[in-house]
């Protein structure tokens, strides 16, 4: 149970039930950080507008593999959830998810995807730990403009996964195709 409960839909307003609507078709059941965010339907109106902008201008295996890690090394289980579920609809091989922990030596991972994930996990030690040589490293690897976005969705990730945490929001089941648990009847 989260520390805050969701705003159940029967005591949404009518651009709040449409949110919870596109957010049901879209993932076949409301996030849950979604009803809690929506305690406050300016923020997650300007949340919703900026996840969207982002799904459009940055997005690859390469940067989910990266989100994945980050909520994993966070240890937000709705995180990691509603992660694999993306990846497994986008087609990505869900399976190397099983062997996240050690990338570093599995052979399931390619020497780049090594490479981001360790900045991914320094970027997310507190304090972090990113060095001059993994960042010139994904630079020339990467070029500029992949790094740029690459670091902006690891952080972007640490934002949900360190949200959530803060108010216990945990899986939901989207894996599990168990979706159908969000409190928003």
């Amino acid at each position: 149970m989260t520390r805050i409960k969701g705003v159940p839909k029967k005591d949404a307003g009518l651009l709040l039930k449409a949110v919870y609507w596109f957010a049901r078709r879209e993932f076949g059941a409301v996030p849950e950080p979604v009803t809690v965010m929506a305690h406050h339907p300016k923020l997650l109106m300007a949340g919703g507008r900026h996840e969207l902008a982002i799904k459009k201008a940055i997005h690859g295996p390469l940067f989910e593999l990266c989100v994945y890690r980050t909520a994993v090394k966070l240890g937000c289980s709705w995180c990691v959830d509603f992660g694999a579920m993306l990846m497994k609809h986008g087609g990505l091989d869900i399976e190397r998810l099983k062997h996240i922990d050690s990338y570093a030596t599995s052979p399931l991972f390619t020497d780049l995807e090594r490479k981001a994930l360790a900045y991914a996990d320094a970027m997310t030690d507190t304090p972090v730990a990113v060095t001059d040589e993994q960042v010139a490293e994904l630079e020339e690897l990467l070029g500029r403009k992949e790094l740029v976005a690459l670091t902006y969705q690891v952080a972007l990730e640490n934002q949900r996964a360190r949200f959530n945490s803060a108010f216990d929001i945990r899986d939901q089941g989207f894996t599990s195709g168990d979706a159908c648990r969000v409190p928003t009847n």
